[in-house]
């Protein structure tokens, strides 16, 4: 979005002399046009600081518009939950679950939403009466198009929204609690639906991936770390939170929430596209027809999933069970950890041990890279602790005996670290850092592509708690 400063400029003449006619023929001391004078210093010291922080938020608007782009990668983002599985994993019992039981979502490839027309015993008035009722930050009109995807996910797809409202019972209070913290609105948290049918290995045949379906370049620019061993896209935590800032800057840009989602989803350059073919007019059912084809869709989708959650039991909608433990605790991770090690020894299901740690490549967590998180059931956390050093020690020299593809050793502890792994690494020793000044209009994400880093990164360097930094600041980078 961009905007104009249109700035007047006035010319003062600061005149010497004891006495001296004013326009009006009136005399004025000297005294008096210091005064005067003064009094129109300090207006224009007001206004250039008025129009530096405007130049700021422009810049910062700018950079926000250029991190929610992804460098065009999401021009062309397909919704995993919108259109098809490509691809699963099938070594859980979660990923037998997602490719046995569970038929694809009915969208484009089933039905044309543009043009099907689905009919309802229910009557309108009651759907209407039913979508106020909801009281949604989504301000959309009862029309056509919302009411066909209010019956598809109410009535069309009974088994889908079984497993969607079991998967639910797990994801969906970690999603709430994320978007309580950047206060935010908690329907925000059906966008998942959308976009992944709640898998946490959801990928798309363009490879957006996790719950959030991320693109690659978009995750890396809100500090969500993919390597050799991790893929945070797939970390039902960091991913909602990084889906909570897109979200939040989204709604920064545009200043209307189904703008925002719709961005979500086709990325802020498409709807700024839809919005000047549209005229300039920022209403959602105006920008809609420009809107790209599977986006234009998507939010009347969504409120289509909120009304199907919401009214569920009027229309028979029961949650399936699925093997997902409710209580679930976080431990940190300073050592590399194979799966194989706390299911052998804790006897907890090596398939429920990736289920809850979807993020990590070949059961392994490399907490010698870095600190890591284990998830691990409840009931399970005091066996954990008291058992830690032989966990750590059993079958090791078996279980790490494999490498990375990129030729990196996982035998022993520590994993044998190229020169670029080396310097992002938060134990840099002296002569290994430089400093970067803070300037008006930068952010973290724009700092971190700078030194091709992760705001997780600068963040652990510099013992920052947020993502807030002042211009002037200094940061400490390590060198590459």
């Amino acid at each position: 979005m961009k905007r104009k400063l249109l700035i007047s400029a006035a010319c003062i003449l600061v005149i010497h002399g004891s006495i001296v006619a004013a326009p009006d023929g009136s005399k004025k001391t000297r005294r008096q046009l210091i005064e005067e004078n003064e009094q129109l210093l300090k207006k224009i010291e007001l206004l250039q600081a008025q129009i530096e922080e405007l130049r700021s938020e422009v810049e910062e608007v700018a950079i926000i518009e250029d991190d929610l782009s992804g460098e065009g990668e999401n021009e062309n983002k397909i919704s995993s939950g919108m259109e098809d599985y490509v691809s699963m994993s099938t070594d859980t019992l979660l990923g037998q679950w997602y490719m046995h039981r569970a038929s694809r979502i009915p969208g484009r490839e089933q039905y044309n939403m543009d043009s099907v027309r689905f009919t309802t015993d229910v009557p309108d008035s009651i759907l209407m009466r039913r979508l106020a009722d909801m009281n949604s930050f989504i301000s959309l009109p009862y029309n056509e198009t919302v009411k066909n995807f209010m019956i598809l996910y109410s009535e069309k797809m009974p088994r889908k929204m079984g497993e969607m409202m079991g998967l639910a019972q797990y994801y969906m209070p970690i999603f709430e609690e994320t978007f309580r913290q950047y206060n935010l609105p908690l329907e925000l948290k059906y966008v998942a639906i959308i976009e992944s049918a709640l898998n946490p290995r959801a990928e798309s045949r363009v490879g957006a991936k996790g719950l959030w379906q991320f693109m690659y370049r978009t995750a890396l620019n809100y500090g969500l770390k993919i390597d050799s061993y991790t893929d945070e896209r797939m970390d039902p935590f960091l991913s909602a939170d990084a889906a909570a800032r897109y979200l939040r800057d989204a709604y920064r840009i545009f200043g209307d929430w189904p703008l925002a989602i719709s961005a979500y989803n086709c990325g802020s350059g498409n709807v700024n596209k839809a919005i000047r073919r549209a005229g300039g007019n920022s209403d959602f059912w105006k920008v809609y027809e420009f809107l790209p084809r599977e986006t234009r869709g998507y939010v009347p989708a969504m409120v289509g999933a909120m009304y199907a959650f919401r009214y569920a039991n009027e229309y028979g909608l029961r949650a399936e069970p699925i093997s997902m433990p409710v209580y679930v605790d976080t431990l940190h991770i300073s050592k590399n950890l194979h799966f194989a090690q706390v299911s052998e020894l804790l006897g907890i299901p090596l398939d429920d041990i990736r289920d809850l740690n979807p993020q990590y490549y070949r059961d392994i967590v490399p907490g010698e890279s870095g600190d890591q998180v284990l998830r691990i059931p409840f009931n399970y956390t005091a066996a954990f602790l008291d058992q830690q050093d032989s966990i750590y020690k059993h079958k090791a020299d078996v279980l790490f005996n494999d490498k990375v593809p990129d030729g990196r050793a996982v035998a022993g502890s520590r994993p044998a670290r190229t020169s670029s792994t080396a310097s992002s690494s938060s134990s840099a020793g002296k002569g290994q850092w430089v400093y970067y000044k803070v300037r008006s209009g930068d952010n973290l994400g724009k700092i971190a592509k700078k030194y091709n880093t992760t705001v997780r990164q600068l963040k652990s360097w510099n013992g920052l708690k947020s993502d807030r930094i002042t211009i002037g600041q200094r940061l400490k980078v390590g060198k590459s």
